[in-house]
């Protein structure tokens, strides 16, 4: 066991993801076919060995709790220590930034007992070798590691300028699209006490932007910033759009093998289903399915959750159908995600398009 704890943020969603995230938190929402977004912040804390941690909510977590109970299936389930739910503790529930959020749980944190905390956003899907980052944060000397990225995040995010040392120059804040720089993927360490320090300092001064006056605080205070480069596949999902371009990406072998990697599994709750039935008349192009579904009709570029049922005749191209949904024969469905639950009637036809996919809400019925 290292002697870092994981603190994540599932305490917020952005509104571009809309009908997915009426029920749910983002760090919560279905991702290829058996998972959810914050399984990979999980896994990665556990693959490095880290068994404390903290996951600090907002609204809608429900789902989250259903998900991820007491911490099980990443071994997290422990007397002492272990995965701690971390709710609302203000009267509102509502946090206005990173800041409040940390301020919030600062009780958590004073008492967390590893030296180091892993701090990262819940919704982001990559696989980081966590390990590796705390090695390179001790050995440089750094107050905080940045783990960041070549590419570009999906939205507004935060890039940093690197000198020829590898250490962060400045923070270029809310950008979108490519630009100077590299792109934070919102993973970082630091020590128990840099984080409290950043939390006491902007509180004290009513500042609640945690890359703004946190981290550019400390950057213009003197503090030393490392920048850890994540070169494999990642998507940080704050879109409708982006959800589904990165499900699409999951039917690419190679950023399929970069997101789960054998060395590093991504761990998920258990469900006993049996295997996949398909019928005598199914076809299966370019789909991921999973286990406990009946496959009689047609599927191409598609992402299929446990639990589908796809009926004689019906063909579905370029969709994401959610779990225990019933698709009906004859239907015919292009550019659809289908939340959980949802039953499409016989011989129904809708179509989306690849820039903007038809969303049906959890529960619908067509």
């Amino acid at each position: 066991m290292v002697n870092l704890h994981g603190l994540i943020l599932a305490d917020r969603s952005s509104r571009d993801l809309r009908e997915l995230v009426m029920v749910r938190t983002s760090s919560s929402l279905p991702f290829a076919g058996r998972y959810r977004l914050i399984d990979f912040s999980l896994s990665n804390l556990q693959n490095a060995g880290v068994r404390d941690v903290g996951v600090v909510m907002q609204r809608n977590f429900s789902s989250l709790l259903d998900h991820i109970g007491s911490g099980k299936e990443w071994d997290m389930s422990r007397k002492r220590g272990g995965l701690k739910l971390l709710p609302p503790f203000t009267g509102s529930g509502e946090y206005e930034g990173i800041i409040d959020a940390l301020e919030n749980v600062r009780g958590y944190i004073e008492d967390i007992k590893q030296d180091y905390v892993a701090l990262m956003r819940g919704n982001l899907a990559a696989s980081i070798d966590l390990g590796d980052v705390m090695y390179q944060h001790v050995r440089s000397g750094a107050d905080v590691t940045a783990v960041c990225t070549p590419g570009t995040p999906e939205g507004e995010h935060h890039r940093f300028i690197v000198g020829e040392d590898g250490f962060a120059k400045d923070i270029l804040l809310r950008r979108t699209g490519p630009g100077e720089g590299v792109a934070s993927l919102q993973v970082y360490i630091m020590s128990k006490d840099t984080l409290l320090g950043i939390v006491d300092r902007c509180d004290n001064a009513l500042n609640h932007k945690f890359h703004r006056d946190g981290l550019g605080g400390l950057l213009s205070a003197g503090g030393k910033i490392k920048i850890y480069m994540h070169n494999d596949y990642f998507a940080n999902i704050m879109s409708v759009d982006g959800y589904y371009k990165a499900s699409m990406d999951m039917l690419e072998r190679e950023k399929r093998s970069q997101l789960f990697p054998a060395d590093r599994p991504v761990r998920t709750k258990g469900r006993s289903d049996v295997s996949t039935y398909y019928g005598d008349q199914a076809v299966n192009r370019n789909s991921l399915v999973a286990d406990g579904c009946i496959i009689e009709g047609t599927l191409e570029n598609c992402v299929i959750f446990r639990g589908v049922h796809v009926g004689a005749g019906a063909v579905l191209k370029n969709c994401i159908i959610m779990q225990d949904t019933y698709v009906s024969d004859g239907v015919e469905l292009n550019y659809v995600i289908s939340d959980k639950d949802a039953f499409i009637s016989k011989d129904v036809t809708l179509s989306g398009s690849p820039k903007l996919p038809l969303v049906l809400p959890k529960g619908s019925k067509i």
